[in-house]
């Protein structure tokens, strides 16, 4: 019995799945996952810092393990968004050229955000 589901003229044109739908879905419950961690570690700190002066932040978030958590939520932060805009922009947007320059401008910003906040937990870390 052929357990091939795809409709006939599928299979003769050889289309069928791009072998990047799960990898693509498992990443998103991953980083979903770190982020709920990420999350409530943030809001811990940021709630155990509301009335600190500007230096005791500052040395908290110094600290290495805090600095190193921080980055962790920026970069899981910005690639889970745009894993789940690219899902939403895939399945949404039908005109080639505009699906590709809004997958190309949602990186891009997302890469740009991702160094800018990066940039500044390491500037609050090494005090420069």
């Amino acid at each position: 019995m052929n357990k091939d589901l795809r409709n006939p003229l599928a299979r003769a044109r050889g289309l069928g799945s791009a072998k990047e739908g799960v990898s693509h879905w498992m990443l998103q419950r991953v980083t979903a996952l770190g982020l709920i961690f990420l999350t409530l570690w943030f809001v811990f700190t940021v709630v155990s810092l509301a009335h600190a002066d500007f230096d005791t932040a500052r040395a908290t978030l110094a600290k290495p393990w805090n600095a190193v958590l921080l980055i962790a939520l920026i970069i899981t932060m910005f690639r889970h968004a745009v894993i789940g805009l690219q899902v939403v922009i895939e399945d949404y947007v039908h005109t080639r050229w505009l699906e590709v320059a809004s997958l190309v401008v949602i990186k891009f910003i997302a890469v740009l955000a991702t160094l800018t906040g990066v940039l500044a937990v390491l500037r609050v870390a090494l005090g420069s």
